[in-house]
């Protein structure tokens, strides 16, 4: 069986736009991958694909070789506990403590509650975060809420983690902290999928990169492919000038 997440010829469009056009990409187990790209053009549309958060035009996406187009919801369900995702923001409950957001998924499983301790001390204490189990969001800074949340990812055991732009909006050492729980991840033989545009973050963490310019997929590779490349879009994104045709025509609005 295939062990990795696979998208194939994979369309999506939202109101007549056209977010992802044919896009094929291969995330194979035990290497992790960064999707760069500019702001806006679909990288964390294709995280929301992967968990069968949206449902593509055309085209599919398998999990270890299993596709879930049209599968039941219990089925969906299995499948997707293999994924976990970290969001931009961290996505913490602000009324529940560090402990109860990292154990709150096993609870709702009814799992017994010893055993919920127990993985959320194991959690907490993999990111250097023992000591906030009974503190609340809004008392940690930036970087520890973003460990807080792949914390609570860890908490079910995924085999896959999503990552989406981890680093934005962290100092330096919450990057580092951050760079350095990902590659134990790796260590422990968890899987990394990066959308970030951070190119610092990316060649820290990833072995293969992917990069999406208007709506396709038009390089996949290594940091020196990448760095070698002649494609115009990925020219412009390693060393932008005042003419990049990502400033001058970026649609107006988020990442869908």
């Amino acid at each position: 069986m295939e062990q990795g997440i696979r998208l194939h010829n994979l369309t999506y469009s939202v109101d007549g736009r056209t977010i992802l056009q044919g896009v094929d990409l291969f995330c194979a187990k035990g290497v992790n991958r960064t999707i760069l790209g500019a702001s806006g053009v679909g990288k964390t549309t294709i995280l929301k694909l992967m968990l069968g958060l949206l449902r593509p035009d055309s085209g599919t996406v398998s999990i270890d070789g299993e596709l879930i187009a049209g599968l039941s919801e219990s089925e969906l369900i299995r499948v997707r506990s293999r994924l976990a995702i970290v969001f931009q923001g961290g996505a913490l409950f602000d009324s529940m403590t560090v402990g109860e957001n990292v154990g709150y998924r096993l609870l709702e499983e009814g799992r017994p509650e010893s055993q919920v301790e127990r993985v959320v001390r194991e959690k907490l204490s993999f990111v250097g975060l023992e000591d906030t189990i009974d503190r609340y969001p809004a008392q940690l800074s930036g970087g520890m809420k973003k460990r807080a949340a792949i914390a609570r990812a860890l908490a079910s055991e995924p085999e896959y983690i999503l990552f989406d732009e981890p680093t934005t909006g962290l100092d330096p050492i919450g990057v580092y902290n951050i760079c350095n729980v990902i590659r134990r991840l790796q260590e422990e033989g968890k899987t990394a999928l990066l959308v970030t545009h951070d190119l610092e973050t990316a060649f820290n963490v990833s072995e293969r990169f992917s990069f999406i310019h208007k709506a396709r997929m038009v390089f996949e590779g290594s940091r020196e492919e990448m760095l070698g490349s002649a494609l115009p879009a990925i020219r412009e994104f390693l060393t932008p000038t005042d003419e990049s045709l990502f400033t001058v025509n970026r649609k107006p609005g988020g990442e869908l």
